[in-house]
């Protein structure tokens, strides 16, 4: 059972996208049309992962359905409900469930990807080593995790959102710097094997980093 302040921040998340869930889907579903660089990540994660991917955190399923294009075998995860009744709806042929990502419903070892696309935002770092040792567990060795966060150049910078997709929101952001994430990663025992930060673009207020870690083989 999660203590208070996760059960806290696991309510509160949950209650802001359920509310967002239809509005967040109409603007954020053409978004990778518009970022270069996010879909240079993306393909790249494509060519080189084996085997079934779980897109953790995939909110209506945008990250979900365009990786599911590049021929990968997908799952989407997400702790709202209505979240995942938006994705179902959207991508019919894409198998989606509720869940958490710091306690996934996944065997050890079935993975040979994961994807979590800013779906740590919200996560308190403090809960890093715990979602990064979940996601070591469900990757099999040569697995590889893809991590995609809002950039900060010193320590951890938590943000108030009470705005958001035309709604009142309840909810903490996260910016972090990518050396810490790499270090957590590393602690969980994934060897870092891309990183790249790109300056903020159009209505972003700062750079965005993404990592991609590698479950060594035995």
């Amino acid at each position: 059972m999660a203590d208070p302040e996760t059960a806290k921040y696991l309510s509160k998340t949950r209650m802001a996208y359920d509310v967002v869930a239809d509005d967040y889907h109409v603007v954020l579903r053409d978004e990778l049309a518009e970022s270069t660089w996010e879909r240079a990540v993306l393909g790249g994660f494509a060519e080189v992962v084996d085997g079934p991917v779980a897109d953790v955190g995939c909110g209506p399923g945008r990250i979900t359905g365009h990786l599911a294009k590049l021929d990968l075998d997908m799952q989407g995860i997400d702790l709202s409900p209505q979240m995942i009744e938006v994705a179902r709806k959207n991508y019919p042929a894409i198998p989606f469930s509720v869940g958490s990502l710091l306690e996934l419903d996944l065997p050890d070892n079935g993975l040979g990807g994961l994807v979590a696309w800013y779906s740590l935002v919200h996560t308190p770092p403090q809960l890093l080593p715990t979602a990064f040792a979940e996601f070591f567990r469900v990757l099999r060795p040569g697995g590889r995790v893809l991590l995609g966060f809002k950039a900060a150049e010193a320590g951890p910078e938590k943000r108030a959102l009470t705005k958001g997709y035309g709604h009142e929101i309840d909810l903490d952001v996260y910016w972090l710097p990518p050396q810490l994430v790499a270090d957590l990663l590393s602690a969980a025992g994934f060897t870092e094997s891309m990183r790249m930060v790109r300056a903020a673009e159009r209505y972003e207020g700062q750079p965005q980093a993404y990592l991609m870690g590698l479950k060594p083989e035995r």
